[in-house]
Order: structure tokens, then C-alpha cells, then sequence
């Protein structure tokens, strides 16, 4: 099955990644690599893909109201948290994504499973 592996940030133990200091981000991004690394280690496991994203502010949201598309700048909803990146992996099971995060900054994270609908 596939996951989805959203991260985000200023949640939890974890400010925003402008304000963690050089040690911080680097240490952060070694994190990163060994999520990776455990990732390639692990059987039935395929880390498919993944990304850092922009701030909240840079981004767009479309919302359909009476039939028509708004188009604002920002995020979808105000909140402390700010999505900042996300990875879709695939694995045997929830258990072992789970398991996986652990290696991972600390981060808030939200994993779902993804849909087949073909």
C-alpha cells in the first residue's frame, strides 16, 4: 500500500526551519537522509518520492463557491502549523511507516493511506 507522509512544521517540538540555527538544519537534513537510508533497508518498503515545500505564504488556493473558482493568495486555512514537505512511500503496512517516521525530525505528521481508484 501507499502512503502519504505529510510533515509539518511549528508543531510539536520543531519552529520554523529560518529559525533553527545552522547546526539545527543540518542536523535536520541528516534526518532526512536516514529516513532515506531506512527506507532502502527495509523490505517491501520503496520510498517513491518526496519534497520540501515553499512557506505557506507562497502558496495559492482555489475554492469553488456557487459555481465559480476563487483564486487567493496563501494558504488554505490560518493555522500555528505550516506544511513543509511531504514523502509517498510504500510499505507493507501503517506499522512500519509508522516505524520509519521514527528516524524523521520532529516533526507534526500526518500519514494516509492513498487510494487506488483505477
Amino acid at each position: 500500500m501507499k502512503y502519504f507522509v505529510l510533515l509539518a512544521a511549528q508543531g510539536g517540538d520543531r519552529g520554523p526551519w529560518e529559525e533553527l540555527s545552522p547546526v539545527e538544519q543540518e542536523s535536520d537534513m541528516a534526518k532526512h537522509g536516514e529516513f532515506a537510508e531506512a527506507c532502502a533497508e527495509r523490505e517491501g518498503v520503496e520510498l517513491i518520492g518526496g519534497e520540501a515545500l515553499g512557506e505557506g505564504r507562497t502558496a495559492t488556493t482555489l475554492r469553488t463557491k456557487d459555481g465559480e473558482l476563487v483564486i487567493t493568495d496563501g494558504p488554505f486555512a490560518e493555522a500555528a502549523e505550516q506544511i513543509g514537505g511531504y514523502y509517498v512511500v510504500e510499505a507493507p503496512n501503517l506499522d512500519t511507516v509508522i516505524d520509519l517516521c521514527r528516524t524523521l525530525p520532529p516533526y507534526d505528521i500526518e500519514i494516509r493511506p492513498i487510494l487506488d481508484l483505477g
